[in-house]
């Protein structure tokens, strides 16, 4: 009788590699590739297993748990950011309008292309997402893609002060039936060591990006004149083959999109962020008039109350979006803001999604993020 053949690397051997290197042992971690690789096993069996859903605070490393294992596949597989990947979802949901039922075109078409599917963030907001996540989901699974994913927050706590958040049920009903929920909530945030610090962060010194953009162009031809990213110009400070050097009124302050950050960071190295100014701000109040109208009649349905939002929460989401791109590309974000790290952002509606921000930025300062 023929051995067993030999399994490709594996998440438990790419995590016991990265202990023997100086890895900070972490019981939910363990818990967590054991999940990981009994999904693996299977996938290379030729099964169809339960997904695997990491969640925790940031920093537990639910992102390098994942890519692991996706780095180990050898089966057709797709890792991408949650927020393309709904984009992606939209975009080619138009491109097949005119079909009876263009999701499950959809959800076929990832069927023949791959075996697993990597989510990173999973986070839902937006209201359309919410509505067409739930058969998505199932009809990915009924295709017998299997799915992996992070996220900062359980299926049951996900959109949960949504509008019509009934809409967003079936989808969490979705991911609880055929997914493995595992909590990645070790007591450290293993963002912040091990690594030396490297300064990528000043308070009111303007000067300090005016030099490190000088020795990161040195030797290269350095431009003023307008960045064109599409039909669009942004603005700069300057900009070389090296980096390019904005000020935050230009990148996060217009309406730019994560495919804009995202064509920027392919094409520039590195990018300077000057003149950040506090982002949390007084909230504004989110309440809504007494009452409605419907026809000439009026209806007394009461006051209701909505988030409240601070007077820059576009701006924030850029700078949010920006700080993703930069991230998951390895792209050094150098800042200089008005005030500390630690303050950047203290109140309002996107308290929540800015701690994971303020982890990235935090590992940003370390010198194995990428060059100084």
């Amino acid at each position: 009788m023929n051995a067993p053949e030999a399994l490709p690397e594996s998440p438990l051997a790419a995590y016991e590699q990265a202990l023997a290197g100086g890895f900070v042992v972490d019981v939910a971690q363990r818990r967590t590739v054991q999940a990981l690789q009994r999904c693996f096993e299977a996938v290379h069996r030729g099964e169809c297993p339960p997904g695997v859903y990491l969640w925790g605070p940031v920093g537990r490393g639910k992102t390098w748990l994942m890519d692991s294992f996706y780095n180990s596949l050898r089966v057709p597989a797709r890792r991408q950011h949650f927020h393309h990947f709904m984009q992606w979802v939209h975009r080619r949901q138009f491109q097949l309008t005119g079909n009876a039922d263009p999701l499950r075109l959809l959800a076929e078409e990832l069927g023949r292309e791959v075996r697993v599917l990597c989510f990173d963030e999973l986070f839902v907001t937006d209201i359309g997402d919410a509505m067409l996540l739930g058969r998505l989901l199932s009809l990915m699974l009924a295709q017998r893609v299997v799915l992996v994913a992070t996220s900062n927050q359980p299926p049951d706590q996900l959109y949960a002060d949504g509008f019509n958040r009934e809409r967003f049920l079936p989808a969490i009903a979705a991911l609880e039936a055929h997914m493995q929920v595992v909590a990645v909530d070790g007591e450290q945030d293993h963002r912040l060591h091990p690594g030396a610090e490297v300064q990528r962060y000043w308070v009111q010194q303007p000067q300090a990006l005016f030099e490190l953009f000088a020795r990161l162009s040195a030797g290269q031809v350095v431009s003023h004149e307008p960045v064109a990213l599409g039909h669009r110009r942004i603005a700069n400070l300057g900009h070389s083959p090296a980096a390019l050097w904005c000020r935050f009124s230009e990148l996060c302050e217009r309406p730019l999109a994560a495919s804009d950050f995202i064509a920027l960071c392919e094409r520039f190295p590195a990018i300077l962020l000057a003149e950040v100014p506090r982002l949390g701000g007084e909230p504004r109040e989110g309440r809504i008039a007494r009452g409605t109208e419907d026809g000439a009649e009026r209806v007394d349905a009461g006051d209701r109350q909505l988030p409240t939002l601070s007077r820059n929460d576009d701006a924030v989401r850029r700078f949010i979006a920006l700080v993703d791109e930069c991230y998951d590309r390895r792209v050094p974000l150098y800042i200089e803001a008005e005030v500390a790290l630690d303050e950047l952002y203290t109140q309002g509606y996107l308290d929540f999604v800015f701690r994971r921000t303020l982890s990235r930025l935090r590992e940003m300062q370390l010198e194995r993020f990428g060059r100084s």
